[in-house]
């Protein structure tokens, strides 16, 4: 099983960008997926999960600006981040749980210049 994001890059404050994290090798759906992020200096911090039904729950600095959604149909997770700040600068994870079994994509840098 593999998880790859895609969609970091460098962006302006107040910016908007999408990630996605698509899923290969699997014959399954993955239980909770979720984004974490790591920035420099600092612990892995989770941003949000989102469950088998699409329920999603969020960390609370990033409520009322990040969306996460999924589509189970192809193993795909998303995370729609807007009015970035530059404090969002981080290392962006994907990950993806089944039972007792999780997985951790590589990850994606996100930028955010002042």
């Amino acid at each position: 099983v593999q998880l790859v994001e895609s969609g970091g890059g460098l962006v302006q404050a107040g910016g908007s960008l999408t990630l996605s994290c698509a899923a290969s090798g699997t014959t399954f759906i993955f239980g909770a997926m979720a984004w974490y992020r790591q920035a420099p200096g600092k612990q892995r911090e989770l941003v949000a999960t989102v469950d088998s039904d699409g329920i999603p729950t969020y960390a609370d600095s990033m409520k009322g600006r990040f969306a996460v959604s999924r589509d189970n149909a192809t193993n795909t997770v998303y995370l729609l981040m807007n009015s970035l700040k530059p404090e969002d600068t981080a290392v962006y994870y994907c990950y993806g749980s089944y039972y007792d079994v999780n997985w951790w994509g590589k990850g994606t840098l996100v930028t955010v210049s002042s």
